[in-house]
């Protein structure tokens, strides 16, 4: 967080935090202890002070509600999250609640609120504030039937300094706390929380010590009378500070709504800030105008001071920073409180105001803009994105005109920085100005599906540079386009599709390219830079647990003819995508997934090879595994894609053994002689080749995924990949045979004290070209019908498979593929538990393998247990599996939970994804239901969810020859 005056403040209506200390409920304080350390007389009456608290607190509590809320879509300042925080009700007959601003929030919104007898009811957003911190939500009084629900009125007057105030709300996620303190200041500066997100301001704030932490937003700061004179806002995460927002707005506001009248708000865009009268004099306050303040507000210490003056606002030109403010319509200004009262109602008038500018008085005239018109409204959704007219928000932080389409969540095709999804504010698209939301939206009307456009923008914090990105255009896997517009009737956003079907892709057309071979000194290896592609892919769904959107890295040609690649599964984890590839820096031609390797991390994609007239070549491979010690040509692609050579040699040759990730299953690589090398450019390199002196390729360099979010660089071998893909030759996609366990080597003397005899471990000796290993199982994978998938158990030893002595699972890879066309076991000796046996172990094939059925439900992306699962789990509770959470969803306010399984709706059983969507269909929209998930280490526990397919809508997708979707995914969520 940014600091304020040595303050790190921070918003009460966020996630709340283990990190605070709570203050002592008043409650707990003994009157004995009151006695012992105060006289009798002053007792008395702490007594009683005391015991009035006790009934003011017995009152308020009945007004006082828990709110829990998720802020839907990535809008304006805000990131879609779900959290809790605290409302109170002001007037009890219409059902309305005031909280904060950032917990209303700018964007869709969904919530319920929580009353003292835990009654709950939906509460639905009627007015956010556009600079002030606080806002309505509306309940049905009908709802709440057990309790007579209280109101508190507002009374901003009576907060003065010294005053003994409460803080009674939703302290740290509790039901219920109550924190005491006493008013310190009344005229603080609006704190600030940090740029890019929202911040109040052109007010003053109250300050306290009251310790209130994550969940207090919107609590009611309440006198000993009962009144509310205060909204908590946030507070400072260091100290017990805590800072008030003062309800006179607020009452106004309530009054308008009581009425039926529209809250008009007023701005001539111009930030003001209280300076203290000796910084006043230094920016060029006369003295007898200071004397005059002071006579006329004698508890005055400061003036209104310009800070931001906002280019093309109605004060451009006239007041400039540093003015001090004197007076407006003939009225000395002493408090922001006077100029909201003027502004709001003045909206389209012209003011008078009187500033003081070097000693000089200057009177300037202006007219009071609408502050509703610059806030927005609306927002786009298209390619995965979303987009909405800059706000008055973020104008002020950076001192820019109000106008400008604003990238609220660069997602989906507007990917334009890693880890940063907004503050982007768009210049051009495909060459043509967007100055505002309407230009956008008819700008992307004209633009076809999987077009690349050239788009120009800029970043917030860094308007001085321009950053021109080249994009493609997704409107096939997220296929919305559509409008978003907020109605306070109803309290939900309406949409509007934009546009039913985008224009058809452009033709593609063959093109050339120039290759200038490789900057290498040897001959043989100058040209393999025509074997040699950069791919980029990009995910719109995190299926199999693969969260990250885009992914870059080369791959190589394995057969020019008709058209194969060779890439890493780091690059192509699964086949729900788009994939180009981009020849020679010059041209980019589509490809696509046909096939994925179950255990050896790599993928083979087709392409067009007519789309390339400077032909790709395929590169000579060699027919020999590499030995340790072998002198290699490493010839990779660095982070920044660029090409590294060096001369070195094999260092190490071992089974892949990676780590899982703990957090979330997915798919890793095993079952293969991995190749390690003498040289620091391997772990720099996710891609590229190992070869001869000749440009003889004698292995694979890829990259490999891992625990969290690391990766490893290694080497496989050719001779391990290109028997496998035999069958390419006649343009066939692959249907290979595997054992469904995780193999890893042991030393010889590891193998002596599990039992094996020496007799074997003579024959290993014998057969091994290099140093002596047996193959051990560590790890056995079950099936989706919770079988094991073979006859092998974790610990077994292998001595031979199908009479072939086993030194190293390439030994295996040649007994499976020398197996006849209708053979499907392997006959296995091993030993077990220090005896040896003989079994006969099962094959699958590869396409058991492949995820091939997705639901998107509540925000939740559901799948069977994909094999990364299988690979770690003992039992499956069902084959719905939750693989990720859209930020805002119901699943996440109401806790599906990321790894977790859902074996029962409404108590009906949905041990598979099609008895899941047959019963799901069946809920009605905003209405409970029931689940029963087990989580990923097998504890069961019930869970109650509320869907709203009004921004969560049910889509299916199946993988039939093809990815296909039945109903309709709007993904922008799912990354933001």
């Amino acid at each position: 967080m940014f600091e304020t005056e040595d303050y790190h403040p921070k918003r009460h209506g966020d996630p709340p935090s283990n990190g605070h200390a709570k203050k002592q409920k008043c409650d707990d304080i003994s009157m004995d202890d009151v006695d012992s350390v105060l006289g009798s007389e002053l007792g008395d009456f702490v007594k009683q002070d005391h015991s009035r608290w006790q009934h003011i607190v017995e009152k308020v509590v009945k007004s006082v509600v828990s709110i829990h809320f998720a802020q839907v879509v990535n809008f304006d300042t805000e990131s879609a999250l779900c959290s809790e925080a605290t409302g109170f009700v002001v007037d009890a007959k219409l059902g309305i609640i005031l909280t904060n601003r950032h917990v209303v929030g700018p964007g869709p919104f969904i919530g319920y609120a929580v009353f003292d007898n835990h009654e709950e009811c939906e509460v639905k957003p009627i007015y956010r504030d556009p600079v002030h911190d606080f806002g309505f939500l509306r309940y049905n009084p009908a709802d709440i039937k057990y309790m007579d629900v209280g109101e508190l009125q507002l009374r901003p007057d009576l907060a003065k300094i010294g005053a003994e105030i409460m803080v009674i709300g939703n302290d740290s996620g509790e039901k219920l706390s109550i924190l005491s303190g006493f008013i310190s200041r009344l005229d603080r500066n609006a704190p600030d929380y940090g740029i890019n997100s929202y911040n109040d301001f052109n007010t003053e704030y109250l300050q306290a010590a009251a310790s209130a932490s994550g969940g207090s937003s919107g609590s009611p700061v309440v006198n000993i009378d009962g009144h509310a004179v205060a909204l908590q806002a946030g507070g400072n995460t260091e100290t017990s500070t805590d800072f008030f927002l003062p309800v006179y707005r607020v009452l106004r506001a309530l009054k308008c709504i009581q009425n039926n009248e529209p809250i008009t708000r007023g701005s001539i865009q111009v930030q003001w800030l209280l300076e203290p009268f000796d910084k006043c004099r230094r920016l060029g306050l006369r003295a007898e105008t200071e004397k005059l303040m002071r006579e006329k507000f004698p508890s005055l210490n400061g003036l209104l001071v310009s800070a931001v003056t906002l280019p093309e606002g109605p004060a451009d030109g006239l007041i400039r920073e540093g003015d001090c403010l004197i007076s407006i319509n003939g009225e000395l200004i002493s408090t922001f409180i006077t100029v909201d009262e003027i502004l709001d109602t003045h909206v389209g008038k012209e003011i008078e105001i009187v500033i003081q500018r070097g000693g000089k008085d200057l009177t300037v005239r202006c007219t009071v803009g609408d502050l509703h018109s610059i806030t927005p409204r609306r927002y786009v959704t298209v390619c995965g994105a979303t987009f909405n007219d800059l706000s008055y928000q973020l104008a002020r932080i950076y001192a820019v005109a109000v106008k400008g389409v604003h990238v609220s969540n660069a997602a989906g095709s507007f990917v334009f920085g890693n880890n940063v999804p907004n503050g982007w504010l768009l210049d051009s698209i495909d060459d043509k100005d967007v100055s505002n939301l309407d230009e956008f939206i008819e700008v992307m009307k004209s633009i076809p599906d999987s077009a690349f456009v050239t788009v120009k923008c800029r970043h917030l914090t860094d308007l001085h540079v321009p950053i021109i990105k080249i994009i493609q255009i997704d409107r096939h896997w997220h296929s919305s386009f559509r409008l978003a517009e907020r109605n306070d009737t109803t309290g939900l956003w309406d949409f509007t599709t934009l546009q039913e079907k985008p224009l058809p892709p452009p033709a593609l057309s063959p093109k050339n390219a120039k290759f200038v071979g490789l900057p290498i000194e040897f001959e043989g290896c100058k040209q393999l830079d025509r074997s040699l592609v950069m791919l980029k892919s990009t995910m719109p769904v995190p299926l199999d647990s693969f969260s990250g959107q885009s992914r870059k890295s080369y791959a190589v040609v394995i057969d020019a003819t008709n058209g194969y690649l060779l890439a890493s599964r780091y690059c192509v984890p699964h086949d729900l995508l788009d994939v180009t590839m981009t020849v020679a820096e010059s041209i980019i031609v589509p490809a696509k997934v046909v096939f994925l390797h179950p255990t050896k991390g790599y993928a083979i994609l087709k392409y067009d090879p007519k789309l390339i007239l400077a032909p790709l070549q395929t590169p000579q491979f060699g027919e020999k595994p590499l030995g340790r010690g072998d002198k290699v040509v490493f010839i990779g692609h660095n982070r920044a894609q660029r090409v590294v050579v060096d001369e070195t040699k094999v260092s190490d040759i071992g089974i892949i053994h990676l780590p899982n990730n703990v957090t979330s299953p997915r798919f890793k690589a095993s079952n293969f002689e991995a190749l390690l090398i003498d040289s620091n450019l391997g772990q720099q390199c996710g891609s590229g080749v190992l070869c001869d002196p000749s440009g003889l390729v004698r292995a694979f360099w890829l990259a490999f995924d891992a625990d969290e979010d690391k990766t490893y660089s290694m080497g496989l071998d050719a001779t391990d990949v290109l028997w496998e893909l035999e069958n390419l030759k006649t343009q066939q996609v692959p249907e290979l045979k595997f054992i469904d366990a995780e193999f890893g080597n042991i030393p010889i003397v590891n193998a002596r004290i599990s039992g094996v005899p020496q007799e074997w471990i003579t024959k290993i000796e014998e057969k091994s070209a290099d140093q002596p290993r047996l193959l051990s199982v560590p790890k056995v994978s079950i099936s989706l019908d919770n079988k094991p998938s073979c006859g092998l158990r974790h610990g077994d030893i292998v001595l031979s498979a199908n009479n072939r002595v086993i030194t190293q699972f390439r030994d295996i890879d040649h007994v499976i593929r020398d197996l006849e066309e209708n053979k499907n076991e392997i006959a296995f000796k091993i030993v077990r538990n220090k005896q040896i046996m003989d079994i006969n172990v099962p094959l699958v094939l590869s396409s058991s393998f492949v995820t091939k059925h997705m639901v998107y439900w509540a925000g939740a992306v559901l799948q069977e247990p994909h094999h990364g699962v299988r690979q770690v789990i003992k039992q499956l509770p069902s084959k719905v599996y939750c693989t990720a959470m859209a930020p805002g969803s119901p699943s996440r306010l109401y806790t599906i939970g990321v790894t977790n399984f859902i074996t029962h709706v409404n108590e009906k059983p949905t041990p598979t994804l099609d008895e899941f969507v047959k019963v799901v269909k069946e809920i009605k929209d905003n209405s409970y239901c029931k689940l029963r998930i087990v989580s990923f280490d097998n504890v069961p526990f019930a869970q109650t969810l509320k869907v709203n397919y009004h921004y969560f809508e049910t889509m299916e997708m199946k993988n039939e020859e093809g990815w296909h979707e039945y109903g309709e995914l709007d993904s922008s969520s799912l990354h933001a």
